[in-house]
């Protein structure tokens, strides 16, 4: 795949961080290309890729095109690009990751056909299929649909974000009098209630999907079949929204009712990309656009014959496990039986769990005892995205319900799970649940919850803390850290933050977590520059950190200065990187990969050498801006010798990665790490090498 070529007559510094992300988009976009990832696997990837843009053309498009709106060129924001030129840079990016996303569509359908698996259009229903869909159509597909016949309307309708609409160009008959002119046009509105794949009767041991455009555009004379037409055609359309949350002062509103009038007002934020089926009729598509409204800020992308294609992501498995990944069952951590009480094992021993490798029942099972057990309490804890049926938030209530103080911090803002987290916040308040529902002006981002419990007349605290959310579904697919620990200064300190919460104009001090939005840029400077200073001892020195994105400039000088000072910097960056490694004089001594597989990759894990007394920390924030001075987010310490040891084996692990880790550099060519070192898969070892912890 091309990468994007940083080509300058002077040296960059930075790269553009939107510019970075889109090349993140396109490892994952590698993933479905990659003949080696199981069948239907490489489709749920062009699903992913899609989903990525979708989300980014909402927020970052959007706010680059405000940045331009607002007449200011942002070159010191944007990494010394101009927001109109990276505008259009995008776009182009755009366009040509989406032509090649439908060169790599073609190919998966191809090899599925020779796995007696097709995917037909509506020219290629076979007489018993047609009647199949006709009936489908009638029973399942027309009480759903929403026509709308534009050239009746006085103003054009107000489409919705990210929805896929089927534009219809009807070239009248002489003898129809129902409309004034001859050609007229309409939209329809592909439902999101149904299946897009619809799976149609076997055939000769054959396996048949017709995508729902496809079977709305079979049905089109049903549709229409009041009107005499010459000639029908439809054409897949999509728009795409600015998702920014604008929220009302209004005093007399609840937060709550602030953020859901908020979220609801989003389905009619600015258009910000338009993107069409390319074999459009050109009059059709300049008649769409002069009443949309679109303009030249607008990205505007031809695409393929279908849109959303997110919706690959559930694509049906036709009971097909040899198209998939191989289901590996999550492990038990050694030593933690989720028999018996877990706190009594934690109040001995720290524990980690590393996500999916091992199971997330830890975390539940954890609530659920805390919610039964007389001896407890009070919980608090923080909650950024709940899974859609969630045993965590049942646990909370469940515990409200036996009597136990349960105050949640849950943030109302957590991009497009605002809905969800609504819902559950209204749940919760209803049983009893204390609410917090943040800071004002700061995002809470951190994952942590303490557990008071009285033992012999003394209180005692119980505490896990995380790099990512409590959530069943995505402990699933993404991989994190959670620490369980009974550690006295650990467990008071995050005590601190949930009071921090309620009396946010005290700043509260540490010593043993490192909290943004007051102390974590500083602590990590401080940390770096003390790698340097060893260096320049002649100490042990060197930076090991795993992380999701890496933009904040400030933090990426401090480490281009660690690496001409020759501290040895090794970095796995899975999304934004706009540190440039392998520069001489800048950047020659730091190395940084990109690990895409199965799995997200979602830990942020912080190790640095000291003179060889290593610093171990794991983290709910990245380096970014945002979650060093805007967010409430928690660096922990690991204190426990074998949890050190164990993240140092696995950050090893992911560094020997050359099957799926990529190399990140000035090019942005996303170049897959090669050498003849005897084959690492990260994933699939790192599995291993939890199964051996159990022998």
């Amino acid at each position: 795949m091309k990468g994007i070529i940083v080509t300058k007559h002077k040296q960059q510094k930075y790269i553009n961080r939107d510019l970075s992300w889109l090349q993140f988009n396109g490892r994952v976009l590698q993933e479905a290309e990659d003949p080696s990832v199981p069948l239907l696997e490489r489709l749920r990837f062009l699903g992913i890729f899609s989903n990525n843009l979708d989300e980014f053309f909402k927020v970052r498009y959007a706010t680059i095109k405000r940045i331009v709106e607002a007449g200011k060129v942002g070159r010191s924001e944007l990494g010394g690009v101009a927001a109109a030129e990276l505008l259009e840079e995008i776009t182009q990016t755009v366009i040509d990751q989406q032509h090649m996303s439908l060169e790599i569509l073609k190919d998966i359908e191809i090899e599925l056909g020779k796995k007696d698996i097709h995917i037909i259009d509506e020219t290629q229903i076979s007489p018993s299929q047609s009647k199949f869909i006709s009936e489908y159509f009638i029973r399942v597909v027309s009480p759903a649909l929403v026509t709308i016949m534009l050239s009746e309307l006085e103003e054009f309708p107000m489409l919705k974000d990210s929805a896929a609409y089927l534009a219809v160009r009807m070239v009248m008959q002489e003898e129809d009098e129902t409309f004034k002119s001859k050609i007229n046009y309409a939209l329809i509105e592909i439902p999101r209630v149904i299946d897009r794949f619809v799976v149609l009767p076997e055939e000769d041991g054959k396996k048949y999907i017709i995508i729902l455009d496809d079977l709305i555009r079979h049905c089109l004379g049903n549709i229409f079949s009041i009107f005499y037409y010459e000639s029908i055609a439809a054409h897949m359309i999509k728009i795409t929204r600015d998702a920014e949350l604008d929220i009302d002062s209004d005093l007399s509103r609840s937060f709550l009712e602030k953020i859901s009038k908020s979220v609801a007002r989003r389905s009619s934020g600015d258009p910000v990309r338009f993107v069409y089926d390319s074999s459009i009729d050109k009059d059709t598509l300049q008649y769409l656009m002069n009443k949309m409204g679109i303009d030249t800020m607008d990205s505007i992308i031809p695409g393929g014959r279908y849109h959303n294609r997110r919706d690959y992501m559930k694509f049906p498995n036709l009971g097909r496990k040899d198209l998939l990944y191989d289901v590996k069952e999550p492990l038990p951590i050694p030593g933690l039986s989720l028999q018996g009480s877990l706190l009594d094992k934690i109040a001995k021993k720290d524990y980690m769990l590393y996500a999916p490798y091992h199971t997330f029942s830890y975390v539940v099972k954890f609530l659920r005892e805390a919610a039964l057990d007389p001896k407890v309490h009070s919980i608090k804890i923080t909650i950024y995205r709940l899974a859609e049926v969630s045993h965590i938030a049942s646990s909370l209530i469940n515990a409200a319900k036996n009597g136990k103080d349960v105050t949640v911090q849950i943030e109302l803002r957590a991009r497009f799970d605002e809905v969800a987290n609504i819902s559950y916040a209204e749940q919760m308040q209803e049983e009893g649940v204390k609410l917090i529902f943040g800071v004002k002006g700061l995002k809470v981002h951190c994952k942590a919850c303490v557990v008071e419990r009285m033992e012999h007349g003394k209180l005692k605290r119980y505490s896990f803390i995380s790099t990512g959310n409590f959530n069943e579904s995505t402990a699933k697919i993404y991989t994190d850290l959670t620490l369980f620990t009974a550690h006295e200064g650990i467990s008071k300190e995050i005590n601190k933050v949930f009071n921090f919460f309620e009396v946010n104009y005290q700043v509260k001090k540490y010593r043993h977590l490192i909290v943004s939005p007051h102390y974590t840029r500083n602590a990590f400077y401080h940390l770096i520059e003390k790698e340097i200073e060893n260096k320049k001892n002649g100490l042990s020195s060197g930076i090991k950190l795993k992380l999701n994105s890496l933009s904040d400039y400030k933090m990426i000088d401090k480490l281009y200065a660690a690496s001409k000072a020759g501290v040895q910097i090794q970095l796995i960056v899975r999304g934004i990187c706009s540190l440039i490694p392998g520069v001489k004089g800048m950047s020659e001594n730091i190395e940084v990969i990109s690990i895409v597989d199965k799995f997200l990759e979602h830990p942020r894990l912080y190790i640095f050498d000291n003179g060889g007394q290593s610093k171990f920390y794991i983290s709910s924030a990245d380096f970014m801006g945002r979650n060093l001075d805007s967010r409430v987010e928690i660096t922990c310490p690991i204190y426990d010798e074998d949890i050190k040891q164990e993240l140092l084996d696995t950050f090893e692990i992911c560094w020997s990665d050359n099957v799926k880790a990529r190399i990140i550099s000035e090019k942005q060519d996303n170049y897959y790490v090669r050498n003849d070192k005897p084959e690492v898969r990260s994933q699939l070892a790192l599995y291993d090498y939890y199964l051996q912890k159990l022998n």
